[in-house]
């Protein structure tokens, strides 16, 4: 069976709940492989909720019905403060990206709570600007920027980055509505170990099966190498997502 938009396969996965430091609750979910240990685990950052961002965003709900399954990685999602998908609504109200560091700091601090190896944050618009402003904490093992518009992230975000060596890679459409491969390149420079990679033919949403199988495919060549590339086909059981 071809892997398609609406295919969901096999992950132990269940509701939970993040507790912020300014006294919050923001809902998600936790999907980890069936029968071991992962290799690997991904924060999910989502897209900007004022313009509809949620964790249910279509690349990071894919990569929580795939990777489990066909790259041993777990994933975790959640809707960051005021924000709303079928999961649920957190509590709290936009923060225009100031207050929702205690969230990303809940989320790094659960998957610490819960023992989950080799985090590494998975930003898509928004949560790029999240994960480069707030993202870069000891327990994280490097950042995965999906369509980066460097809107609220400045030099001085990079620099901590820069000096802490861990690696980012940003995944830059080439028809981005923000920021294009060859300008991102301009602007990454501070963050020395920055790739930077442009992706022919893509646009700012990622759009179209072929784009949504080569972001899960770099994002699995990164953390978990030994499962890439990600196969297209499945023989296992499955089922079929309903919104």
């Amino acid at each position: 069976m071809e892997i398609r938009a609406t295919t969901v396969l096999p992950a132990v996965r269940r509701p939970i709940t993040l507790h912020t430091a300014d006294g919050l609750e923001l809902i998600g979910e936790l999907a980890l492989p069936e029968g071991g240990r992962p290799a690997a685990t991904l924060v999910c950052l989502h897209p900007l909720p004022t313009a509809e961002g949620m964790m249910d965003s279509h690349v990071m709900r894919k990569a929580s019905f795939r990777l489990p399954a066909l790259a041993n990685v777990a994933v975790l999602r959640f809707n960051t403060r005021g924000t709303s998908s079928r999961h649920g609504t957190s509590q709290g109200e936009f923060g225009e990206g100031e207050t929702e560091k205690h969230d990303v700091l809940a989320a790094i601090e659960f998957t610490e709570f819960e023992e989950l190896p080799e985090p590494w944050l998975l930003g898509w618009s928004f949560g790029t600007e999240l994960a480069l402003k707030w993202g870069c904490d000891p327990q994280i093992r490097g950042a995965l920027l999906l369509s980066p518009p460097l809107h609220r992230a400045d030099e001085a975000d990079m620099k901590v980055w820069a000096d802490s060596g861990k690696p980012v890679m940003a995944l830059v459409p080439e028809h981005d509505d923000f920021l294009r491969p060859d300008e991102a390149r301009e602007r990454f420079a501070p963050l020395t170990q920055a790739e930077v990679i442009g992706v022919d033919g893509a646009k700012h949403l990622w759009v179209g099966e072929p784009y949504v199988r080569r972001v899960l495919n770099e994002i699995v060549k990164k953390v978990n190498p030994a499962a890439h590339p990600l196969p297209t086909e499945w023989d296992g059981p499955w089922e079929k997502d309903v919104v």
